[in-house]
């Protein structure tokens, strides 16, 4: 499988990457989906201290632990869990992070992080003070590079021009293009990667997706969601499957590293592994996709 460079930094990614939070919590077939993963050339793994209250790092380090030096480990932190509570308040303060960074290497099984994210955040945040727990956790030799996870522009934009960040995660797919008209450019100018999540737009983008459609998606109705997927699939995609051609579309940009659809079976693992090898879509693939689907904007994410 083809791999890039994940930003600056000195880590390469192979083009499709496991979003681990749909392996579940059964933990012999999480374990046996991530080395399968594995044995077919998938080397980014991406988990949070969030998913299943810490039980998916748990699995996944345990999952990695043999064969740790040759994973690209991404987790997140932000979301803080309160004792006797249902959910998590937000707290991306230099405390918090530089505290549950522990927990998380303590699940992981190991003494270091590849990539470590913060898992949202706002403009009302103390960027500034964050960027410092990421740059000393650096220094610290805990974690190797810092990214975030995000859908806001205007967060986005702030990082970009006060840290050190390799990475933005955020969702991108045919169905959801929000990222092409502010988020793309500025990463590929500042040398900041993307991370596309959500390639295949909840299953709609897939063979068996029709159910799926008919519960709409962003700003597309049921009906729209229903004719976009159709009109995709009346394409002449060469020989490539919905769901090949959905992820080949998230990773057509240059600024983006590595597209990371879920898998909850070796099935779905194997098709996505499929799309890596896939041949990536040519100019006027890309152009018939752009026309049959919609620039979405941002609105109340901005």
């Amino acid at each position: 499988m083809r791999k890039n460079q994940l930003g600056s930094s000195d880590l390469f990614v192979s083009e499709i990457g496991l979003g681990c939070m749909s392996l579940g919590t059964d933990k012999e077939a999480a374990m046996k989906l991530v080395n399968q993963a594995l044995e077919h050339g998938v080397n980014f793994f991406d988990t949070a201290d969030l998913y299943d209250d810490g039980l998916n790092e748990t699995i996944v380090g345990e999952a990695i632990r043999s064969r740790r030096q040759d994973v690209v480990l991404a987790t997140k932190v932000g979301n803080r869990r309160v004792p006797g509570q249902e959910g998590w308040v937000w707290d991306p303060s230099k405390a918090y992070i530089k505290d549950s960074v522990k927990g998380s290497l303590r699940r992981l099984q190991t003494d270091y992080i590849d990539l470590y994210q913060l898992h949202g955040g706002t403009l009302d945040d103390p960027i500034d003070e964050t960027i410092e727990a990421f740059e000393e956790l650096k220094q610290e030799g805990l974690i190797r590079y810092y990214g975030i996870s995000s859908i806001r522009p205007n967060v986005i934009r702030e990082y970009a021009k006060r840290s050190n960040m390799v990475s933005v995660m955020s969702q991108y797919s045919i169905l959801d293009r929000r990222p092409e008209e502010e988020v793309l450019p500025l990463l590929a100018e500042k040398g900041i990667s993307l991370i596309a999540r959500g390639p295949v737009a909840k299953g709609i983008l897939t063979g068996n997706g029709s159910a799926k459609a008919d519960k709409g998606y962003l700003d597309y109705s049921k009906d729209e969601a229903i004719h976009v997927r159709e009109q995709l699939l009346e394409l002449d995609l060469q020989g490539r499957s919905l769901s090949q051609a959905a992820i080949r579309y998230a990773l057509s940009p240059p600024a983006v590293a590595i597209a990371i659809p879920g898998a909850s079976s070796f099935e779905q693992l194997r098709l996505n592994v499929e799309a890596g090898n896939a041949e990536p879509l040519s100019d006027s693939e890309l152009e018939a996709i752009r026309s049959i689907s919609r620039a979405n904007r941002y609105e109340q994410h901005r």
